[in-house]
C-alpha cells in the first residue's frame, strides 16, 4: 500500500489528509477512496486531488484499473449548499476550477470502476458517470436533482448521462430530478452490476481485477477509442454548465430550492 504522496509527484504532505486515500495491490487495482463521511460531499479541493490521483498514473502499468469508493454510508452527495459538512459550500467563482479538475478526470487514461453505496446525488452523480462502469445495490439511491433545487446540471452529465442511459431517458432524470433506487439504476443501464450492499466494494475490486487482466496497451488503445473527444466534450459541456448555474443561482427559485431542500419539503417554484 502507498499514499497520494508516495504515488503523485509534486503533492506535498499538508495536501495528504483524510480526504483522499490510495491502495495499490499485487492485482494492479489501485482503490482510491474518498473520507469526508457520511455524505462524502465534494469541493474544488477534493476534486483537483481526484484528478491528481487519476491522472498520476497514466503511464504506469503497475496500475491498470482503479476502483473509486468512498468512506461511509453514501457514495456522493454533491456539492454541500448548506454547509452541513466539513466540505465548503461550491463558491460562483469556484465552480470553473473545480469543473476543469472535473474534466482532468476525463483525460486520465487509466478505467476505473465506481462503487456507489447509499446516494448518488447531484454532482455525487456527476462523479459516478465519469467512471467507465459503476456497481451498486438496491438499497442505493441516484438522482439529478439540479432542476428541483432551480438550478442547471453540472459536471458535465450533459455528455456522460444521455452517453449511458440515453438521450430521453436523461432528460426525463434532469426535468424532473426523481431519486431512483439502484434497482432502476441497473435496469436503465446506469449501474453495470447490481449486488447485495455489503458486496459494492468488492465487486467493484473484481470488475476492475477482470480489467486488469488485460493487456494493458489494448485496454488503453480501446479506451481512447471507445473515449475518443470525451474530455474536450465535457470541458466544453461544463462551460455552459457552468455560466448557466451561475445565472441560475441569483435566481428567487434557487433560493427556494435550496430552502425547500435544507427544510425537507416541496419547493413552490414561481419561475423568477
Amino acid at each position: 500500500m502507498y499514499t497520494i504522496r508516495d504515488s503523485i509527484a509534486g503533492v506535498s504532505d499538508a495536501e495528504v489528509i483524510d480526504d483522499v486515500s490510495v491502495s495499490v495491490g499485487d492485482d494492479y487495482v489501485a482503490t482510491v477512496e474518498i473520507h469526508r463521511p457520511p455524505a462524502n460531499f465534494f469541493d474544488v479541493a477534493l476534486v483537483r486531488r481526484l484528478a491528481d490521483v487519476f491522472t498520476g498514473f497514466d503511464g504506469d502499468h503497475s496500475v491498470r484499473a482503479i476502483v473509486l469508493c468512498s468512506e461511509g454510508r453514501h457514495f456522493c452527495a454533491g456539492a454541500d449548499f448548506h454547509a452541513r459538512s466539513d466540505a465548503e459550500p461550491l463558491a460562483v467563482e469556484a465552480a470553473g476550477e473545480l469543473y476543469d479538475h472535473a474534466a482532468r478526470l476525463f483525460e486520465a487514461r487509466t478505467p476505473s470502476v465506481a462503487a456507489v453505496q447509499g446516494a448518488a446525488i447531484g454532482g455525487g452523480l456527476g462523479l459516478a458517470c465519469a467512471a467507465d462502469f459503476r456497481v451498486t445495490c438496491a438499497e442505493s439511491r441516484w438522482s439529478a436533482n439540479f432542476a428541483r433545487l432551480g438550478f442547471h446540471h453540472g459536471f458535465g452529465l450533459t455528455v456522460t448521462l444521455p452517453a449511458i442511459v440515453g438521450r430521453q431517458r436523461a432528460t426525463e432524470l434532469l426535468y424532473i430530478g426523481a431519486r431512483i433506487h439502484g434497482t432502476e439504476a441497473a435496469a436503465i443501464g446506469l449501474a453495470d452490476r447490481l449486488v447485495d450492499a455489503a458486496d459494492v466494494r468488492v465487486a467493484a475490486h473484481h470488475l476492475a481485477a477482470e480489467i486488469a487482466l488485460s493487456a494493458p496497451l489494448a485496454v488503453e488503445s480501446i479506451r481512447e477509442t471507445m473515449r475518443a473527444g470525451l474530455a474536450d466534450q465535457v470541458r466544453a459541456a461544463t462551460r455552459r454548465e457552468d455560466a448557466e448555474q451561475a445565472r441560475l443561482r441569483e435566481t428567487e427559485d434557487f433560493a427556494e430550492g435550496v430552502a425547500a431542500s435544507a427544510a425537507r419539503r416541496l419547493p413552490v417554484f414561481h419561475g423568477r
